[in-house]
């Protein structure tokens, strides 16, 4: 296994072999390359026309193992401009795979876990080891998660190993599995003037530099995402680090919060043990108008809150709880003031970019950043808010003007954003930052660093969310994937305990009709906090090594799941029955332990919900 680097230079001759349109790796610069060192850590290559290209590939220790990480620096070395069409974060040659698993993303079913052989994607070699075999997957846009998560694990079943690989990037991304002959090789990155419509122009004297990818090796497909999802280094607030449990309003006053339902739910949430209450979408919105049509202005309705907005938050506060609020600061809608100001928003071909009712502000420019550090940084600081929640619902697809390309526009534009939570950080050392996308589509590295917490999904309700719920345990910190646990007043018992278990597979978070709760089932929900809190360093630290599902529809599912969070001689147990499932094969789970406590439901029927905390015996 070898690393090195693609890339393209606009007039390059194209590589053959029936690739031109498929791929822009191994044309001209790439074949004509040559090296000029190479260490442990970096390896710098040259290009025929003078260009270097600085290939970093260094060690660190995660957990019990090491990842590589990778980044490529291009380095116009020459006289004359040079025009980027393809530069790789990661390229790896010589990888023997027969198997191939990704993680797929649609609304409301974030992360399933797709597993091929690689012959059933055609990719062995030919007869004459002549013509390359491609799969190209990625996303084009500003949602990173979106059809597919930005990570690629190749196994060569024969030795039971695993290569897996994760990029850091919010915009339009690649990856490319690539074989010609016995091996594979990959590549990685920014996505390239044929996918992402993408050139970089970079002058003489100066220098171009990815984002990063990290790469992780091992003996299975959870060692090697531990060691990716290990790798990641979230910014996480000091007030957050403990994982308190968070109750979020929106699956109570569904984008109608006022200050008599807000004061209400604080009233009932007072000792229980939950630390933060996030007012969700609505509090800007006039009466008459939907949550989703006036975002963009951010000025708190009066009639909602006639004594203003910091009144709410000092009244949440004297609850012992830690007032948070929604923002989409990105997008404007259709009904607010900003949506017309064209000279502030993304356009393409000069036509603002319009998604439905959404428009774009151009993160870019810095009357943007400033009118967002007035409206968002501003409300937060003058009004004593310790918690955001950063949704972003809607994408602004291939590109837009004001750069050389429009993919570069993406990129230029995203990169606006991190600047802006990087902002509010520094401007609100404390604040907690939940990242979310219409749920879970921006549940990438990069964001996620600048993150204490992120929505796992916008499932609120619906009986896949325990399937949900354990995918990104392959892709993100279990530690900061916020799961909702919607309680309502109708339901029985094995429903709520259904509900509470599945938010052990990540960061608790309550919403729904808590004050029409009986007695016994909100009690219920104090004993799950309880419970939890005895439980979420196994969450935060542990390693997850199993996740058994027969499931493959979630729409309506059928059978059963079991996921195994390990932390020393302790491990956690989250099981759930699906439709027939009753009875899973968990015994196996059970054996040479003993149980110090249980959450749930008896696993005897269909959907049921169970938590139990183990200690490994010997025997």
């Amino acid at each position: 296994m070898e690393y090195y680097v693609e890339f393209r230079l606009h007039g390059d001759v194209y590589n053959n072999c029936y690739t031109n349109g498929f791929t822009l790796s191994g044309g001209e610069s790439v074949q004509e390359m040559t090296t000029v060192s190479s260490s442990e850590e970096e390896t710098v290559f040259k290009g025929k026309k003078g260009h270097l290209l600085h290939c970093f590939h260094e060690k660190k220790s995660v957990g019990n193992g090491t990842v590589t990480q990778c980044k490529t620096i291009f380095e116009n070395a020459t006289g004359e401009m040079a025009k980027l069409e393809l530069l790789s974060s990661f390229a790896i040659k010589g990888i023997k795979a027969d198997r191939i698993h990704r993680a797929t993303s649609f609304w409301s079913s974030e992360g399933k876990l797709l597993s091929q052989d690689l012959t059933e994607l055609d990719m062995e070699p030919s007869w004459a080891r002549h013509g390359i075999r491609i799969e190209k997957f990625g996303q084009v846009g500003t949602m990173p998660v979106r059809k597919w998560f930005p990570f690629l694990v190749l196994e060569d079943s024969v030795n039971s190993r695993f290569l897996g690989v994760q990029l850091y990037l919010a915009s339009s991304w690649q990856i490319e599995v690539l074989r010609k002959e016995d091996t594979f090789y990959i590549q990685g990155g920014i996505a390239d003037r044929d996918y992402g419509q993408w050139t970089k122009n970079v002058a003489p004297g100066e220098s171009f530099e990815t984002p990063k990818a990290v790469v992780a090796e091992g003996s299975s497909l959870l060692e090697v995402c531990d060691k990716l999802v290990k790798a990641q280094n979230p910014r996480i607030s000091e007030v957050d680090k403990d994982m308190p449990v968070v109750f979020n309003e929106y699956c109570t006053t569904w984008g109608n919060p006022t200050f008599p339902n807000l004061e209400r739910i604080a009233k009932k949430l007072q000792g229980s043990g939950v630390k933060y209450l996030v007012i969700d979408s609505g509090w800007y919105k006039n009466a008459e108008d939907e949550w989703y049509e006036t975002i963009g202005d951010w000025e708190p309705n009066k009639a909602l809150f006639p004594d203003g907005i910091k009144k709410v938050a000092d009244m949440i506060k004297s609850y012992g709880l830690i007032p948070g609020i929604w923002f989409e600061f990105e997008n404007v809608a259709v009904k607010s003031k900003i949506f017309n100001d064209v000279e502030h928003l993304h356009k393409r071909d000069g036509v603002p970019v319009t998604v439905g009712g959404t428009r774009f502000l151009d993160m870019r420019q810095q009357w943007v950043q400033d009118y967002l550090k007035e409206r968002v940084i501003g409300l937060l600081k003058d009004n004593g808010f310790g918690y955001i929640k950063v949704d972003y619902n809607e994408t602004f697809g291939a590109g837009v003007d004001g750069a050389e390309s429009y993919g570069e526009g993406v990129r230029a534009s995203v990169e606006g954003t991190r600047k802006f939570f990087k902002e509010m950080t520094y401007e609100i050392p404390g604040l907690v930052i939940e990242n979310c996308s219409s749920g879970g589509h921006r549940l990438e590295p990069s964001m996620m660093e600048l993150s204490s917490q992120a929505s796992f999904s916008d499932a609120h309700e619906c009986k896949c969310i325990p399937l949900i719920a354990a995918n990104p345990h392959r892709l993100i910190r279990p530690e900061q994937s916020q799961i909702w646990a919607v309680l309502r007043a109708n339901d029985d018992i094995h429903r709520i305990n259904y509900t509470i278990a599945s938010a052990f597979l990540g960061r608790l978070c309550f919403s729904g009709d808590i004050f029409d709760l009986s007695d016994d089932m909100w009690q219920l929900a104090i004993d799950s906090i309880k419970f939890y809190d005895r439980v979420k360093k196994i969450i935060r630290d542990g390693i997850t090594d199993v996740i058994e599902t027969n499931v493959k529809d979630y729409s309506a599912p059928a059978g059963y799941q079991i996921v195994r969070r390990t932390l020393g001689n302790q491990e956690l147990i989250v099981a759930h029955t699906f439709e027939g499932g009753a009875n899973p094969p968990i015994n196996k789970y059970l054996e040479g332990r003993e149980v110090i406590e249980s959450f749930g439901s008896n696993l005897d029927s269909d959907f049921r919900g169970c938590v139990m905390l183990l200690n490994r015996t010997g025997r």
